[in-house]
């Protein structure tokens, strides 16, 4: 089994090691943070090493990588750890899970995680450092871009371009042959009909709260 090193040391790094233990032909050796972050020896049973001392115990030459990062900063964060990890040269692992409707034939990129009940359609393309929370539509020849984080059940509908650095939340819709540009934000349950703006956000209305108790309410 190939031998792997995780990047982090918090929830996403625990459900990283989860999925590829149990469900990929690697073996987590190890978790890395950078050295001013790490306050213990040791995560999930295994060393946790300072990111500055990775590569002289778990050489590149023998161990893989995956950075297990959020979406913080517009996943630039994440984007960053990917090449500084890509400049010690290992080679960064992605994730598919084997309980996904993977139907593209196009290889993901490097560095995806890509959880259980997504549906990915024929023809779409999906970058770099992509993560694909569970429960996603994926629309057929959409392209998903670098740097990019879905959270779970959007439907993205087909001919949609999903441009670097996004992030879009839960129950999002996009609706088909549109293109969401760089670093756009989109908020839980909006609905897109048309092209956003670089680094625009999208919020959609709030529920308010109804004059009536629920008692009131004959349903």
């Amino acid at each position: 089994m190939a031998k792997l090193v995780i990047f982090g040391a918090g929830d996403i790094a625990r459900l990283a090691h989860y999925y590829f233990t149990r469900d990929s032909e690697h073996e987590v050796v190890a978790f890395t943070v950078d050295a001013q972050y790490r306050d213990k020896n040791s995560f999930l049973d295994l060393p946790l090493v300072d990111f500055e001392e990775a590569a002289g115990r778990y050489p590149a030459d023998s161990h893989e990588m995956f950075i297990a990062l959020s979406y913080a900063r517009m996943n630039k964060i994440r984007a960053a750890k990917y090449y500084a990890a890509k400049q010690l040269g290992y080679r960064m692992v992605s994730y598919v899970s084997s309980r996904c409707s993977f139907l593209t034939d196009s290889p993901v990129g490097e560095n995806c995680f890509i959880l259980e009940d997504n549906t990915v359609q024929p023809f779409v393309r999906i970058g770099n450092n992509v993560t694909l929370w569970s429960g996603n539509h994926i629309g057929h020849d959409s392209v998903i871009e670098d740097h990019c984080f879905l959270a779970s059940h959007i439907v993205v509908s087909g001919y949609v371009r999903i441009r670097e650095y996004c992030f879009i939340g839960v129950n999002a819709t996009l609706r088909n042959s549109i293109t969401i540009a760089p670093e756009t934000l989109i908020g839980a349950g909006a609905i897109i009909m048309k092209d956003t703006e670089e680094k625009g956000v999208y919020l959609p209305l709030r529920a308010e709260l109804f004059s009536k108790k629920s008692d009131e309410i004959e349903l």
